[in-house]
C-alpha cells in the first residue's frame, strides 16, 4: 500500500517535523515496505545524492517521535520500519512480534501478534520487549 503525498504531509505536521525531501522520501519508503529496511537499503531506495548524515539524522528523528521502530536482529544491521498509528514520542504501541525469513533475510512486522505477557521474577524490571521468530516467511514457502 503506497502512502499518498498527502498522508505523508499530515503524518510530519502531526508529529510537529518539517517538511523536508528525505524526510517525505523516507516515510513513502518505510511506508511502501512490506518488511524493514536498514539505513543502506533505505538510502539505495531514495536514491543518490542523498547526505547520508541527514539521513541518519532523519532516522534518529522518527524514532524519537514514534513514526518508526528499530526491529532487533540476531545480526548487528539495524533495521527500521513503521510504526502504528497510534505511537508518539512518549509511547510506543508496537509490541508485536517480529518474523525474519531465514531464506530471503528480510524481517517481518507482524503487527497481528501481540508480545506474550512474561512474568518477572521479583526485582526485575523490563526497559523493552523484543521478540524475534524465525522461519520461512509466505513468500518462500514452496509451491
Amino acid at each position: 500500500m503506497s502512502l499518498s503525498a498527502e498522508r505523508i504531509a499530515q503524518t510530519l505536521t502531526r508529529h510537529a517535523l518539517r517538511q523536508t525531501p528525505v524526510r517525505r522520501a523516507v516515510l513513502q519508503v518505510l511506508g511502501d515496505s512490506p518488511f524493514a529496511l536498514s539505513g543502506s537499503e533505505i538510502e539505495q531506495q531514495i536514491g543518490p545524492g542523498t547526505d547520508r548524515i541527514t539521513l541518519y539524522r532523519t532516522l534518529k528523528s522518527f524514532e524519537e517521535n514514534g513514526l518508526i521502530h528499530r526491529v532487533i536482529d540476531s545480526s548487528d544491521v539495524i533495521r527500521y520500519a513503521s510504526c502504528s498509528i497510534e505511537c508518539s514520542a512518549h509511547a510506543h504501541f508496537d509490541n508485536h512480534v517480529h518474523f525474519k525469513c531465514t531464506a530471503c533475510q528480510h524481517i517481518y512486522c507482524l503487527s497481528q501478534v501481540p508480545i506474550p505477557a512474561v512474568m518477572l521474577p521479583d526485582k526485575f524490571e523490563a526497559q523493552t520487549r523484543d521478540y524475534l521468530l524465525a522461519g520461512v516467511c509466505r513468500e518462500c514457502q514452496p509451491a
